[in-house]
């Protein structure tokens, strides 16, 4: 079950840091577009892919293997993962912010049992989603 529009308009209007996880380099793949957009929109996007951990993105982020070597706080994780993957980024969120950012998976990705847990720990969860979407559609 997502939060209210009025939930996720709060959330995106707080939200200064994302984490994307499953970002590509490839100008064709959403999470790229996705990272683009937002970065354009004035969030610090953090990449996330182990394949390409060190990598520096034009924008000037360096792209993290994990969501454990992101040192500073982040807001939001935003999953481009398959719904299977979710789980495990949602154990190593958890395990590794201490404040608990959003849990957001885009659009086609769910996982209830995921989100369930995320919830009881205090993390806030929109799935199946896409912020490149909800922000005009909820701020203008």
């Amino acid at each position: 079950m997502n939060p209210s529009d009025e939930t996720v308009r709060q959330i995106l209007k707080d939200t200064k840091v994302i984490a994307l996880v499953g970002w590509s380099p490839k100008p064709d793949r959403p999470s790229h577009g996705v990272a683009n957009y937002l970065v354009r929109m004035g969030y610090q996007v953090i990449p996330v892919n182990p394949g390409l951990a060190g990598t520096v993105v034009k924008w000037g982020e360096v792209v993290r293997g994990s969501l454990r070597e992101i040192v500073d706080h982040v807001d939001l994780i935003d999953i481009f993962r398959k719904s299977e993957a979710v789980p495990q980024v949602v154990d190593e969120a958890l395990s590794h912010f201490a404040r608990r950012p959003v849990i957001w998976t885009q659009l086609g990705v769910v996982n209830e049992v995921a989100a369930e847990k995320a919830r009881a720990a205090g993390a806030q969860v929109v799935m199946d989603r896409c912020p490149a979407i909800e922000i005009p559609r909820l701020l203008g």
